[in-house]
């Protein structure tokens, strides 16, 4: 007769059985055709993500209850999805990873509940969540439920949305409504080649268009990253990817209640930016690369540039001043000129938005000759998606400062969080010019007819444009009127920067009361 510890030892020896029956899957050869794909396993990938040894699973036994099709004779343990929480770099992270070996990794109602389960304790818990992206969409077999089960995690992901950072890892093909949940959160990140996100497939875009694509091509991790703004990141392989998903989270709080850790570097706070006299050229027509500036005063010259390949004319990025996280947000001279349009506006306000939700300080530099012109750019809504980032800066509660390096034109100098619009400090380097816009284009207005009926009209125009700047471009023009808080030595940037966001750590704004507002679309 057995004793009573060899029954619980059987037991025991039964369990491990099953759980590890459940992290090999049910098909060994699936395994080894993940990897021949060049993926990773749902399990390893978590390794990847967590810090050795510190994930919990949740529901490792579920099996789905669903009939019909087969399903009644295929009820492996997990349902294809594997969730739980660990940490990164020692803080609680929380985190669900499809099973692509699984039914393809496609979501029927338990996996959904699983999913549902995870996202509802990371918002108990006030944690980030991390999605690990591979699967085929809904699960055919078990119809309706399956989309009821995607329409849970949407109302969660947009539940959540501001209240801790969600992060979308796309590792596999994922269309449909699986494509919509990481377009609900934070970012987006993708790797070349196995990756892809789309509505609907090629060939659901051949019947109904003629046209033929690739799966890549149509929704690949280049297309999403460089032309339609929908990943923020795209990378060559998982354990890159991943390790800079770790490097994101040690750079955010862990909800809206929190600030971003705080990480000290031998960076001395007061230290002087001399090669900025070299790295900005004075001639406000002369092109330079944004990011030296940045990783000029920035600590240790390390940042995290968000959607680097798309909207290239605008920079936006998070790193650190004297250990504190800010978001910088950049106009870039080296791309376009670094005019404000369409592409650029909606990159900087879904950052701003961002930072804003999760008090993260805003620095804004400016050098920005103004909005694009164009039919393209006026017919496809201009107005009312370039209103986003002013709507963004406006409603921010934030630290801001806003730092004027050379030109700043028109409509996009106040959209580019300007003094009236809201900034805690306006700041400008000497070399600033702060005007409605250029001199020639304000002599050719202004001085329309005396130029057109001068026998020399190139000389009245120079003459005009050097009274329009010697009048109104002045670098202390806007100093004296109040809009510019001071003019500062460049080389001073970093150390004035730090001072004033330190007297601004406590700063705190209420918006009026309302439900919610209704920003421009």
């Amino acid at each position: 007769m057995a004793t009573a510890h060899e029954s619980i030892q059987s037991r025991i020896d039964e369990l491990t059985e099953i759980k590890e029956t459940a992290r090999l899957g049910p098909d060994p050869a699936a395994t080894e055709r993940q990897h021949a794909k060049g993926k990773l396993t749902a399990q390893e990938r978590i390794s990847l993500l967590l810090d050795k040894g510190s994930f919990n699973e949740v529901e490792s036994l579920r099996r789905h209850r669903a009939t019909g099709f087969g399903l009644e004779d295929r009820k492996p343990y997990s349902d294809g999805v594997v969730t739980g929480w660990g940490t990164v770099h020692g803080r609680t992270v929380f985190v669900y990873a499809h099973d692509f070996r699984i039914f393809g990794g496609a979501l029927g109602e338990a996996h959904a509940q699983k999913i549902h389960k995870v996202m509802d304790l990371a918002e108990a818990a006030g944690a980030p969540l991390v999605s690990l992206n591979d699967g085929a969409g809904a699960r055919i077999q078990e119809g309706v439920t399956a989309l009821a089960g995607y329409g849970g995690i949407f109302q969660r992901n947009t539940r959540s949305s501001g209240v801790i950072p969600q992060i979308s890892v796309m590792l596999g093909p994922c269309a449909g409504g699986a494509a919509y949940s990481p377009a609900l959160t934070d970012f987006v990140f993708m790797v070349r080649d196995t990756s892809q996100m789309f509505i609907t497939g090629p060939d659901v875009v051949k019947t109904v268009t003629g046209e033929e694509i690739t799966q890549n091509g149509l929704g690949g991790a280049d297309v999403h990253a460089a032309t339609s703004g929908v990943s923020h990141f795209a990378y060559d392989d998982e354990a890159e990817c991943i390790e800079d998903v770790r490097y994101l989270l040690s750079l955010l709080p862990a909800n809206n209640r929190e600030l971003s850790p705080v990480e000290r570097s031998g960076d001395p706070a007061d230290r002087l930016n001399d090669a900025l006299l070299d790295l900005v050229p004075a001639g406000a027509g002369q092109a330079y690369d944004i990011r030296k500036v940045i990783e000029e005063v920035v600590d240790d010259g390390e940042y995290f540039e968000v959607h680097p390949l798309w909207a290239a004319n605008i920079v936006c990025a998070l790193t650190r001043l004297d250990g504190h996280v800010v978001g910088v947000v950049a106009n870039q001279p080296a791309a376009m000129a670094g005019v404000l349009d369409i592409d650029a506006s909606e990159k900087g306000a879904r950052f701003v938005q961002f930072c804003d939700a999760f008090n993260i300080p805003l620095v804004t530099l400016v050098d920005v000759p103004g909005f694009l012109p164009g039919v393209d750019q006026e017919h496809n809504g201009i107005i009312r998606r370039g209103a986003k980032l002013l709507y963004a800066y406006c409603n921010a509660t934030v630290p801001r400062i806003s730092l004027v390096l050379r030109k700043a034109y028109g409509g996009a100098y106040i959209v580019m969080d300007s003094r009236s619009i809201g900034a805690d400090l306006a700041l400008a380097w000497p070399t600033n010019e702060i005007a409605v816009m250029g001199a020639e284009g304000a002599a050719n207005v202004v001085f329309r007819r005396e130029i057109n009926a001068a026998e020399d009209p190139d000389a009245v125009r120079e003459r005009r444009m050097a009274e329009y700047k010697d009048e109104l471009m002045h670098p202390y023009y806007a100093a004296e009127r109040g809009l510019i808080d001071d003019v500062i030595d460049p080389r001073e940037t970093r150390s004035v920067l730090i001072r004033s966001l330190d007297m601004l750590r406590a700063k705190h704004a209420d918006l009026p009361s309302r439900k919610h507002g209704n920003p421009p679309q």
